[in-house]
């Protein structure tokens, strides 16, 4: 384990002993706030300082099994060679454990989304590849129980979107998708090509994790100028009979944003101030970010929506993620929802950089 790592676990220990002590003064007893946080902050540490004492014992355990083997009998030293062993392996696995638990928090985890997906390069077939970007990631929802409801859409011409955005509603949904903003390249023949030519076509996605009323941004009504007008969506028989579909213009930044999925004027209004008050938070943490990359940039990715991140190969079946290098011969399957075969080694290549930030 190297030195920055052991460090933090000191200072997690010297933070854990000082809690301790101070859910047992009468005064912060007393101030409930305050024995509320210390009392969640001590839930979170408890693991960690568990763990770091098993890995204490099992490190002395391998002194002792070391000891063991400057003995003469063949059968103790052929015993403390299998202790040896055997804690060394429980010592990886009790490190690799509490390096995770020691990273850094993403305070939007366990956040729902709002999902962006417009069409770029490439005509009609960039709105067809907008449309199975939006049925792959739906499928993805679907297998994790999430609700996936289309809050506005603007349909291409050829079937598929040139605009299409999304609420994707469920426990966890920005730790398992905040990663897949950037521009997603398609390459495969297109149903209106005669001759058999392989074209390149783009989207851009565009993930946000949905604020909170806490955490929402502070809007001010006359910064707004607000338009009502008739769903184009579905909706049955209320489909443009009634102007209940909202667009919103923030008039000091120019972002619209719009909502349509719903009957109700003042639910869409709702749900275009929530989407409305997402993007200003992005536009906020992209600000912190570009600060930040001229001291780092992670593998990964900036988020940033104008970055090649991805590329479909059809004739090949391959998708390649070019930001960790990977390459996958499964493009049926993760068009299909699968996104896991993608997502977890972007996890583990973010869990890397953490890590190596950390040892710095």
């Amino acid at each position: 384990m190297n030195p920055g790592v052991r460090q933090r676990l000191r200072e997690v220990s010297e933070r854990f002993e000082e809690i301790q002590h101070l859910l047992a003064d009468p005064e912060v007893i007393g101030n409930r706030e305050r024995f509320q946080a210390l009392s969640r902050e001590y839930g979170e540490l408890e693991p960690v300082i568990r763990l770091f004492e098993k890995l204490n014992e099992t490190e002395q355990a391998i002194d002792d099994a070391r000891g063991m083997l400057e003995d003469r009998d063949a059968d103790l030293k052929a015993m403390a060679s299998e202790e040896l062993e055997t804690a060394r392996g429980e010592r990886s696995r009790l490190q690799s454990q509490l390096q995770k638990l020691l990273l850094p928090k993403d305070p939007n985890d366990e956040r729902s989304i709002f999902l962006e997906i417009r069409a770029g390069t490439g005509g009609q077939e960039a709105g067809l590849f907008a449309g199975d970007l939006l049925r792959m990631y739906t499928r993805y929802a679907e297998s994790r129980g999430w609700q996936v409801e289309i809050l506005s859409s603007h349909e291409s011409e050829a079937g598929g979107f040139r605009e299409v955005i999304a609420r994707v509603a469920g426990r966890g949904a920005w730790s398992r998708l905040k990663f897949e903003s950037g521009t997603h390249r398609v390459q495969r023949v297109p149903v209106t090509e005669s001759q058999g030519r392989i074209h390149t076509s783009a989207c851009t996605v565009a993930i946000m994790a949905e604020p909170d009323e806490i955490d929402a941004i502070d809007i001010n009504p006359t910064d707004l100028r607000i338009d009502t007008f008739r769903s184009s969506g579905a909706g049955g028989q209320h489909v443009n009979t009634t102007d209940s579909a909202i667009r919103i213009t923030h008039l000091p930044t120019g972002i619209v944003v719009e909502c349509q999925d719903e009957r109700s004027q003042h639910k869409n209004k709702a749900r275009a101030l929530s989407l409305l008050s997402a993007r200003l938070l992005e536009s906020e943490v992209e600000q912190q970010r570009q600060r930040r990359a001229a001291d780092r940039k992670l593998q990964v990715g900036s988020g940033d929506r104008s970055e090649r991140i991805r590329t479909y190969n059809f004739p090949q079946g391959r998708v390649t993620d070019h930001r960790i290098g990977l390459t996958l011969y499964d493009l049926d399957n993760i068009i299909e929802g699968e996104l896991d075969l993608v997502i977890e080694p972007l996890l583990e290549a973010h869990q890397a950089e953490l890590l190596a930030e950390m040892s710095q």
